[in-house]
């Protein structure tokens, strides 16, 4: 039996400081490698032997490939809004991640702005804290997300 869908919510639904966290997703070699191979093909993403020669001393999956897991994760309920719909932000990279690592996302609702000229609607910052399994955080992305108020019935 599949996990049941969490209900999505509308801007009126959220509170500063409510908390979500993620399911898991695993990564392996071989999807740091395939990534690094079509978007970011640099030797520390691709070869171990040549990462073990770099500041990250072994093979690192690509920011933006930790990026797009991250964003896969709030969108399957990690961040369980009615839509998620980015306005800009901030990123930072910490920790690498690795093959191995097991990934989830914390995040935490930090401002609510309730839109003056469009009623229906609003800007959420947030704060997303991506893990591995040990806890150590690999990203940190603060964005400011619109989101809509529930649809009057």
């Amino acid at each position: 039996m599949a996990d049941p869908v969490p209900p999505r919510l509308y801007l009126d639904d959220l509170s500063v400081g409510d908390r979500f966290r993620s399911a898991t997703h695993a990564l392996s070699e071989e999807d740091i490698k395939g990534f690094a191979r079509v978007y970011d093909p640099q030797p520390f993403h691709l070869d171990d032997t040549a990462a073990r020669q770099t500041l990250f001393g072994g093979l690192a999956a690509s920011g933006w490939h930790t990026a797009a897991i991250t964003m896969r994760l709030l969108v399957d309920g990690g961040l369980p809004l009615s839509s998620i719909i980015g306005l800009g932000g901030e990123l930072s990279w910490p920790n690498p991640a690795r093959p191995g690592d097991v990934l989830h996302v914390e995040t935490t609702i930090q401002e609510i702005l309730p839109s003056r000229s469009k009623p229906d609607r609003g800007v959420v910052q947030c704060e997303c804290t991506t893990l591995n399994q040990r806890g150590d955080v690999v990203q940190i992305l603060r964005p400011k997300l619109m989101v809509f108020r529930r649809p009057a019935a």
